[in-house]
């Protein structure tokens, strides 16, 4: 299959606000994709738009060739940039809830990633860290046999150690034919897991481009190229 997913002049308003104004773009099967935006910039509402989540305002899309809803539910693992686990939870209670929650979750994989992160089963979610924390929603998300990951801020207010090993187990634990999408606007940190990238700014996608041509056209990295279109 060429197209993953297909997204096809997507718009949002929320009362008069135009939040995004008529998206579109294709993701092909096998490619870590960056969503790459400020705060604000319709990021965090586009990635709800995919997990069937909140509804488009206008405008269609569709994941292998279904349009998103109650069919795709089963094609995309999503992870908001909130936890989706509860405070009373240990370790083990939440890889039990996905196993309970979704037919495709792996639980050797969870347990493998797990191991990796350095995480323990017996730990209370409760006395986890921020880092730790994200390696947990990280590793429940990944441990779904899913065509598309979408992954909201994985490294939101984490610290440069924990980062790394994060992006390590993306890397090592993501299928190769399945695809990624991962919003955030911690770019320097991120880049060097990206196939591709997307700036999405004021609710309008500005740039779609595979990162190794962002280097040799532009001769910039994409942290450089991000830091030109949003000012920062």
């Amino acid at each position: 299959m060429d197209t993953l997913l297909k997204v096809n002049s997507v718009s949002k308003k929320y009362g008069s606000k135009m939040v995004l104004d008529n998206v579109s773009f294709d993701i092909k099967p096998g490619k870590i994709t960056g969503l790459l935006g400020s705060n604000g910039s319709g990021k965090s509402t586009l990635m709800q738009i995919i997990a069937g989540i909140t509804p488009a305002t206008a405008g269609e899309i569709s994941v292998m060739g279904k349009p998103v809803g109650r069919e795709t539910k089963s094609l995309i693992s999503y992870m908001p940039d909130r936890p989706l686990t509860e405070s009373w939870m240990k370790v083990k209670d939440a890889i039990a809830f996905y196993k309970d929650f979704h037919a495709d979750f792996n639980v050797e994989k969870a347990r493998e990633m797990l191991d990796f992160m350095n995480l323990n089963e017996k730990s209370s979610v409760s006395v986890l860290s921020k880092g730790m924390n994200e390696r947990l929603q990280l590793t429940l998300a990944l441990s779904r046999n899913v065509n598309l990951y979408l992954l909201d801020e994985p490294i939101g207010g984490v610290d440069p150690v924990a980062r790394g090993k994060i992006l390590d187990a993306i890397v090592r634990f993501y299928s190769e034919e399945s695809s990624l999408i991962i919003c955030t606007h911690l770019v320097r940190d991120m880049e060097r897991i990206f196939d591709e990238v997307m700036f999405l700014n004021s609710g309008n996608i500005v740039l779609h481009e595979e990162v190794e041509s962002i280097r040799l056209k532009h001769g910039r990295s994409v942290d450089d190229m991000f830091k030109e279109v949003f000012g920062e």
